[in-house]
């Protein structure tokens, strides 16, 4: 028999009672009978080289340095990587360049489209500069943020953006000693790490204050959500009421991101508290569109029993029913801004030393709508 069982039971294969020619050591190996499935290697620089007829010096130069190249070359060269489908590898290319063409940006969230004009501004600027855009997300969590910072640096971006100036402890030093040019963005702070694009949260939220101030209104509630930036816009927002001697706020903290589901529940929850007021504030449109869905459906008259405030503009506030006041924000100014100052930072010869910081102050304007 050519099966035996060894003391644990085990079955195995007994080569003594099979004959010789049956012995793998004895047998070719199989060649594959689908060659299409062999494992293909990936293409590299030589192949790219002799398909273009040109020398991988060539290649490598037109990929790091193509200023160096003729167009001629350029174009072979981008044609043979077509064909091969070749990619390159950027990291290993930044060993002799020290550029890896490649800027990090990190913003909360993408699950409303509050941070999408800065997001494609900034990817479309830096494109036509040649560089390629890493997105992250910190979900608001300044540890979430170190921890991607952590795993982008060891890619030794060419430059950074971040959203907000409220950082882990230790993140502003660890991308001061990187020396890696950093632009901050939708914020304003004194002593940013290097170059910071954006505008004043707590003066946008004492300009709604004042705002519904001025149209009448003395009875006021709130629904914010927990992140800093709103923190902030809603410190502002009461300020300015305890400026005008009103101390009485109904307020509603939510966690972000801010969802619609949540204007209407926490609308709902202050009515039925008790609470009497005649306009809400809110952190944002997502939250404003929430709080007249359910003002209407308690019939609720909007303006007229209840005003509403948003914040963001975003592309629907214009065409709900009725239309959102909001805080109108030059994302795609900030965006383009951002990164051009951080394209001037990268083509400077020397790195930044975080001496030299520089703000730029976009502003922000109220759009009255029928909500108010």
């Amino acid at each position: 028999m050519g099966i035996r069982t060894d003391k644990a039971g085990t079955l195995g294969y007994d080569a003594r009672n099979h004959p010789a020619k049956d012995t793998m050591k004895d047998k070719k190996p199989k060649q594959s009978r689908n060659p299409q499935k062999a494992h293909k290697k990936a293409p590299t620089l030589i192949d790219v080289a002799k398909v273009a007829g040109v020398s991988p010096i060539s290649v490598s130069r037109t990929l790091n340095q193509p200023e160096l190249v003729s167009e001629e070359i350029q174009q072979k060269v981008r044609d043979a990587i077509t064909r091969t489908g070749y990619v390159p590898n950027m990291l290993a290319g930044s060993l002799a360049t020290r550029s890896s063409r490649l800027v990090a940006l990190i913003v909360p969230t993408i699950a409303n489209s509050i941070f999408a004009d800065t997001v494609q501004a900034i990817t479309d600027t830096l494109a036509q500069a040649g560089y390629q855009t890493l997105l992250g997300l910190s979900a608001y969590d300044k540890h979430q943020e170190e921890e991607l910072l952590k795993a982008i640096l060891g890619n030794r971006p060419d430059g950074i953006i971040l959203t907000g100036t409220f950082h882990a402890e230790g993140t502003h030093q660890r991308l001061l000693n990187t020396r890696i040019p950093v632009v901050e963005t939708w914020d304003l702070a004194p002593n940013p790490i290097d170059t910071l694009v954006g505008f004043s949260h707590t003066e946008v939220g004492k300009a709604v204050g004042e705002y519904l101030l001025a149209k009448g209104y003395r009875r006021f509630a709130s629904v914010s959500a927990n992140d800093q930036r709103a923190v902030r816009r809603f410190a502002g927002f009461a300020a300015a009421l305890r400026d005008a001697g009103i101390e009485h706020l109904a307020s509603r903290t939510v966690p972000t991101p801010a969802r619609f589901r949540q204007g209407r529940e926490n609308l709902a929850a202050l009515l039925d508290s008790g609470e009497v007021f005649d306009a809400v504030y809110c952190s944002s449109d997502t939250l404003a569109h929430g709080v007249i869905a359910e003002a209407l459906h308690r019939h609720i008259r909007i303006p007229e029993d209840l005003a509403v405030v948003g914040f963001g503009n975003l592309d629907f506030s214009a065409y709900t029913y009725p239309a959102i006041t909001t805080v109108g924000i030059k994302g795609a100014e900030i965006g383009r801004l951002a990164a051009e100052a951080l394209i001037a930072k990268m083509d400077e010869s020397t790195p930044s030393d975080g001496n030299s910081s520089r703000i730029i102050d976009v502003g922000f304007n109220i759009l009255e709508r029928a909500s108010t």
